[in-house]
């Protein structure tokens, strides 16, 4: 089994690689520079190809020869959509028989760009004739790991919006083995399927699971978008992020039910409480500023 895994130098991506290596698949890589290729080859791909998803071309000769592919849409791009578009038909054209789509819980909230972008691309893929997996994540764990040196410094995890608003989150690494699951066997075929771990938090709570994991308490922060985003250059990721936390703000992030990532890998998903205590354990406490 030979698959492309698009983004394979990534964070997110990245994890996707040993998942499939464990199932005796040989990966391709997808990188748009040569320092990401190398980056994909020292992650576990077997070999990287330079390509670049607004060049379609790049993405037929990436894909050719390919048994399946993965892709993961790089989040606020200001086409996002197309894309994704381009990859699945670049896979199409080369004759791919099997695509997986990491996209997001809800795709249907279209006023966030980053959730809309990805139901055009799944609407693709349920045209394309190949055979599927669309995977609908909730809010990434590992994200956190961003504003973890504020935390362990400051003692405070801040976000722009509400403290009491809730969200549903998911490990990327069980994305990752059910994304390796379903490009090396036939067990989630002309599937869509939500995964998160059980409930959601807010930020009171979740700041509570870090004070317990550290022993020293952390307060949950709520600065204005414009002093969070400090940076952040105008364009469509900042106003991508905008509209994504307004809309946390009102609604939060809903979902939370593990049924289905149980069912797929056959186990307890990993908690947010794990995530958290891992993060805690690697770093360490450090002094608060």
């Amino acid at each position: 089994m030979k698959i492309l895994v698009v983004g394979a130098s990534g964070k997110f991506a990245g994890l996707v690689v040993p998942e499939l290596k464990k199932r005796g698949a040989s990966v391709r890589a997808l990188a748009r520079t040569a320092d990401r290729a190398d980056a994909a080859l020292r992650q576990g791909a077997d070999e990287a190809i330079l390509g670049d998803l607004n060049d379609p071309e790049s993405l037929r000769k990436a894909a050719k020869g390919m048994d399946g592919v993965f892709h993961l849409n790089p989040a606020f791009a200001p086409n996002e959509a197309e894309l994704g578009l381009a990859m699945v038909h670049a896979a199409m054209a080369s004759g791919v028989g099997k695509f997986v789509f990491s996209g997001v819980i809800h795709p249907s909230i279209s006023r966030m760009s980053n959730h809309a972008s990805k139901l055009k691309v799944e609407e693709a893929l349920y045209e394309s004739g190949m055979i599927f997996t669309v995977l609908q994540p909730a809010m990434f764990m590992q994200n956190l790991a961003n504003s973890w040196q504020e935390v362990l410094q400051h003692g405070q995890f801040s976000l722009p919006y509400s403290c009491t608003a809730k969200a549903c989150y998911v490990d990327y690494r069980d994305v990752a083995e059910a994304a390796a699951l379903a490009l090396t066997s036939g067990r989630l075929d002309h599937g869509t399927f939500e995964l998160a771990a059980p409930g959601m938090v807010d930020r009171i709570e979740l700041t509570g699971i870090m004070s317990a994991a550290l022993g020293r308490t952390i307060q949950p922060g709520q600065p204005a978008f414009e002093d969070w985003a400090t940076g952040i250059p105008d364009g469509p990721l900042r106003e991508g992020l905008r509209r994504m936390f307004a809309d946390y703000d009102q609604y939060g992030f809903p979902g939370g039910n593990p049924l289905v990532l149980r069912a797929i890998l056959d186990r307890e998903p990993r908690t947010l409480k794990d995530y958290i205590a891992e993060l805690a354990a690697t770093t360490g406490p450090a002094p608060v500023a």
